[in-house]
């Protein structure tokens, strides 16, 4: 099988663990990290909060444009790319988009808001600024299209969803 995959949800979804672990059951493919490009920014970088500046949208659109552009290339050079961000609300279509490369297959992990707070405060990096899991979660859950395939792996271990995320690719059912 040989797609781009797009696996977003929110920050402390478990979105770098899987990808980084799908990536690896797969024979040939790249790990492509969308917030690699916004932490290339040093100079002027502007991160997105609650209430994004025009600088904030300008420069998550740029990562996401760069992120895309990298997964083209990998798809191209016979890799499977596996992309993950946090891609929410009306960018996620507008991500879908931007990535040229067929077929293309979204996952989002949508594991519940607790869930999700617990493991926040398990790990060693924050993924919340002035963002509450709250917040982001009813982003996730309101304003974000149903495109692709959406599990809650709430209860689901690293192993357990990236095998329900291979069951899913070779339905065909993620396809965008």
């Amino acid at each position: 099988m040989r797609a781009v995959i797009l696996i977003t949800g929110i920050s402390a979804s478990g979105k770098s663990t899987v990808a980084q672990a799908l990536a690896e059951r797969l024979p040939r493919s790249a790990h492509v990290r969308g917030d690699v490009f916004r932490k290339m920014v040093v100079g002027g970088r502007v991160e997105m909060s609650s209430e994004p500046s025009d600088e904030a949208r300008r420069q998550l659109r740029l990562r996401y444009t760069i992120a895309a552009e990298v997964a083209d290339r990998y798809f191209e050079a016979g890799f499977t790319p596996v992309l993950q961000d946090v891609v929410l609300g009306p960018e996620l279509e507008t991500v879908t988009k931007l990535i040229r490369s067929r077929p293309l297959h979204v996952v989002v992990l949508a594991p519940s808001g607790e869930s999700v707070e617990r493991r926040e405060r398990e790990r060693p990096k924050t993924g919340y600024g002035d963002w509450t899991v709250a917040q982001l979660d009813h982003v996730l859950r309101t304003q974000t299209p149903r495109i692709g395939h959406w599990i809650d792996s709430s209860e689901l271990s690293v192993d357990e969803t990236v095998g329900e995320i291979l069951a899913v690719l070779d339905s065909g059912e993620a396809r965008s």
